[in-house]
């Protein structure tokens, strides 16, 4: 008896596609389409849409959010966003993407959204890379990014500590500048002039309310 229980959990578990279950067939599914350019990359977008839709449509997908973003890599992806609350939502069954870099800013936060998706019971095509994790196949390539993300991680640890390291050997400071500090005695000098703190703080040309924590200590004799 327990084994017919267990051979029914694993059936059950067998008829999930990434989380999806075995209802909604592949031919129903709803995917979002994300399409993303460079500002100066404009022209290219037509060109993906149409090839996500292409592909959309030979998978026999019903395409339930078509989003279009323009923008620099550094900046954060607003309308990638919109994506992501539709899968919240449950409003969307895949995410279809032109290219990885389209969608990740980094492998770090690729893997990040993925992990979500996959939380969600999404599933995440990239067509360029032909990479699908609606499959078994998919999702073990998939596996790889956890090691990639971990690997850009430890070389950016790496690079902060190499910095840190060659600049005490050149001698130099590190934390905040103490611009506003070296400028304590001028500070009182004026202050003791009858020049007014806005005034003080112009001609060092530092923040007012640096001038005013100088002030606040003890003026000396």
């Amino acid at each position: 008896m327990k084994k017919a229980g267990k051979r029914a959990s694993d059936k059950a578990r067998s008829q999930r596609v990434f989380g999806h279950p075995s209802g909604r067939t592949k031919t129903q599914f709803r995917v979002g389409l994300y399409a993303r350019v460079s500002t100066h990359d404009q022209q290219t977008i037509p060109l993906q849409t149409r090839a996500l839709r292409e592909y959309a449509t030979r998978r026999g997908w019903t395409i339930a959010l078509q989003v279009k973003e323009i923008g620099s890599g550094a900046i954060r992806r607003e309308r990638r966003e919109t994506l992501l609350e539709a899968a919240r939502r449950r409003d969307i069954d895949v995410v279809l993407v032109w290219r990885l870099d389209r969608w990740g800013r980094s492998v770090t936060d690729l893997l990040a959204t993925l992990q979500e998706l996959e939380h969600l019971g999404v599933g995440f095509v990239s067509l360029t890379e032909a990479l699908d994790l609606t499959t078994p196949a998919g999702r073990a390539m998939a596996g790889l990014l956890a090691v990639f993300a971990e690997f850009e991680r430890e070389i950016l640890r790496e690079r902060v500590r190499a910095g840190l390291a060659q600049a005490r050997q050149n001698g130099q400071r590190l934390g905040r500048p103490v611009t506003a500090a070296l400028h304590a005695d001028q500070v009182r000098k004026l202050y003791r002039a009858g020049l007014s703190k806005a005034e003080i703080a112009r001609r060092l040309e530092i923040g007012r309310t640096s001038v005013r924590r100088i002030l606040g200590e003890r003026i000396r004799p």
